[in-house]
């Protein structure tokens, strides 16, 4: 597919956008709750991440993390696992990886099409708490309490603009244009410029772009494929996403394949976009449409575990669509949220896929496309 060409759309609001949607979301959710209580690439590694998973019986991984009582010597959760571990959710619990979707619901609902950095810009200053946000997005506040010009907060004191922050805010943008992967990057590349530059704002357009694409793909591996379409060509993103799927198609192993994306992009942050889209892609592909294969792989895969594991989740979910998500990993988030993003905490999962549904469908033109 040419590089602009809009994906064949066959869905219309009464023939299961909805259950895909919803199951978007939920697959978002329980995906980075399942990553809480071991993001911390520098200490959990693949390798001890693996370990402790064969230590509690629970390797691979296909269910929320165990909680060990007392914790082994060598191994240290995340303090959040007290309600993200196994029989522990009790509805999501807050994340950034989820107030950032409820935030570009709410955004996507007030501006549309015409969104852009500065509207982002007021949205976070009126509804996040600066200790709320991180790396990127936090030096952007900061540049914006400084009054740095919008088109400078991005690239001003902020060294983490090519980090996962972006990547991690286009599911939304993807959600509400259903088979109009270069319409959401529209919106998506507006959102990301604010904070991110180069590869960190090619991560959104990616994201946006994969989950439009998996609103109306008919398997996980067709809207990866669709989404490469709308990536640079010549970035050090697109060449990490491609490696990834030739290995995947190469026949190698998880494992090996594993291997091989510590060893050309394990130099990066372990919060940054390159590293952690290659870990995505892995996930996916081998994940083969079975979503706790891919939430599990994804998440052993290490680095920035929760916003994979979202992103990953997100994609699966979206496909398979929310009646066919496993009991173990839905039941427990009891249909609601935490959130940070003023007005929005303890939200319904279900109210937050409806009010996305009535975006996407505003355009008359989804079932034609």
């Amino acid at each position: 597919m040419p590089a602009g060409q809009q994906t064949p759309s066959t869905l219309t609001p009464g023939s299961g956008l909805h259950d895909r949607i919803l199951g978007g979301w939920l697959g978002r959710i329980a995906g980075c709750n399942l990553g809480k209580p071991i993001e911390n690439g520098d200490y959990w590694t693949s390798d001890r991440i693996r370990s402790y998973l064969e230590l509690t019986g629970s390797y691979p991984l296909r269910d929320y993390v165990p909680a060990m009582d007392p914790m082994p010597d060598g191994y240290r959760l995340v303090e959040n696992w007290v309600n993200t571990t196994r029989g522990r959710v009790a509805g999501s619990d807050r994340d950034d990886d989820i107030d950032y979707s409820i935030l570009a619901l709410h955004m996507l609902e007030h501006h549309g099409m015409d969104l852009t950095a500065a509207d982002v810009a007021a949205t976070w200053l009126a509804h996040v708490p600066y200790l709320r946000v991180f790396t990127a997005e936090r030096a952007a506040y900061v540049n914006l309490l400084t009054n740095v010009p919008i088109e400078a907060v991005g690239n001003t004191r902020n060294p983490y603009r090519e980090w996962i922050g972006a990547l991690i805010r286009g599911d939304v943008h993807g959600w509400t244009q259903p088979g109009r992967p270069q319409r959401a990057i529209l919106t998506a590349y507006k959102d990301a410029t604010l904070s991110h530059r180069a590869n960190g704002l090619y991560g959104e357009m990616w994201s946006a772009a994969l989950m439009s694409s998996a609103a109306t793909a008919t398997t996980v591996s067709e809207a990866f494929e669709r989404s490469l379409h709308y990536v640079p060509v010549r970035s050090r993103l697109a060449e990490a996403l491609h490696r990834v799927q030739d290995l995947h198609r190469g026949g190698v192993t998880w494992e090996e394949g594993l291997r091989s994306i510590q060893q050309h992009y394990g130099h990066y942050s372990w919060v940054h976009t390159v590293n952690n889209a290659a870990i995505i892609a892995a996930g996916l592909l081998w994940g083969d449409g079975d979503y706790s294969a891919t939430v599990g792989l994804t998440v052993q895969g290490g680095w920035d575990t929760d916003s994979n594991g979202a992103a990953a989740g997100a994609v699966v979910g979206t496909v398979l669509g929310a009646a066919a998500l496993p009991e173990h990993f839905i039941k427990p988030l009891q249909n609601r949220t935490r959130s940070a993003v003023f007005g929005y905490d303890n939200s319904r999962i279900s109210d937050l896929a409806d009010r996305t549904v009535t975006l996407a469908t505003r355009d008359t033109s989804i079932s034609t496309v």
